[in-house]
């Protein structure tokens, strides 16, 4: 169904990868210091939608917590359908990621979810000097191992490694940036193009946003004949203002409901 697989893209969307390459084959721009994008205590809620009906809420909270006796951030994404959709598919699903202040990637990762009678319990821990996924599936209680790829990223961390380490001023139109994510106990190559400048219309007002065309392996996730359309912030947040698949007939929309504790202004202009 398209509003489950839409889920597992808007609440911790994104892309990544520190040695990421551009699809020309020039060095994407990325860079190891960091931007300070965000800062503990942001909360981000995005209303996602099939035109005037709102079919989910997701929310993405940022904390501090102690694992192994240091202090690391805990992202929290939770996904529910709401209203009239709760009763034709009822989504209730939970994404932790925790991962190191200094540079973004993730040391453990959970999902916990129910999606219209399907549920998933799944831990996972990242070791990186052995380059392994320690899977724990705990509803099946199986243990297994996958190997990752260098400079992993979960869905989750994904959206914080780029807002933290991600230099949009040496992005050019029509750049390519490659991208591995691991999910579901496997490898995703993905790449995304970046296609210019837009302002967009939301309930704040007018922002200037950086509009990026993801491009999802065919049959994983959408059709050939879908596409996805991701607007983010150009300003130092970097954030998801708007994200949209379209379907064949019309298209599901995500966009940015509520947002507190950024660590900068967020840059609207007055509607005009």
């Amino acid at each position: 169904m398209r509003l489950k697989l839409f889920y597992s893209l808007i609440v911790f969307f994104v892309f990544y990868q520190i040695n990421a390459q551009s699809y020309s084959g020039v060095k994407a721009p990325f860079i190891n210091e960091s931007f300070e994008a965000f800062k503990t205590g942001e909360s981000l809620k995005f209303r996602i939608h099939y035109g005037f009906f709102n079919a989910s809420y997701a929310t993405l909270n940022l904390e501090d917590v102690i694992v192994d006796d240091k202090k690391v951030y805990k992202a929290t994404a939770v996904g529910k359908t709401t209203g009239i959709a709760r009763w034709f598919f009822k989504v209730e699903d939970i994404y932790e990621t925790f991962f190191d202040k200094d540079l973004v990637r993730p040391i453990k990762s959970t999902r916990n979810i129910y999606e219209g009678g399907y549920t998933k319990n799944v831990e996972i821990n990242y070791d990186y000097s052995k380059n392994l996924a320690n899977i724990n599936d705990i509803k099946n209680s199986l243990l297994s191992s996958v190997k990752i790829e260098k400079n992993v990223q979960d869905l989750i961390s994904t959206f914080y490694f780029l807002r933290n380490h991600f230099d949009v001023k040496k992005l050019k139109q029509n750049d390519f940036i490659r991208i591995n994510i691991f999910f579901d106990a496997e490898n995703y190559p993905f790449r995304m193009k970046f296609l210019g400048y837009e302002n967009v219309k939301t309930k704040f007002g007018i922002i200037n946003c950086l509009k990026f065309r993801p491009y999802i392996e065919s049959g994983r996730v959408f059709s050939d004949s879908e596409s996805l359309t991701l607007w983010v912030s150009n300003d130092k947040n970097k954030l998801p203002v708007k994200i949209e698949a379209g379907l064949r007939i019309g298209s599901i929309e995500a966009d940015l409901e509520e947002f507190r504790g950024l660590k900068h202004p967020f840059k609207i202009k007055l509607n005009e």
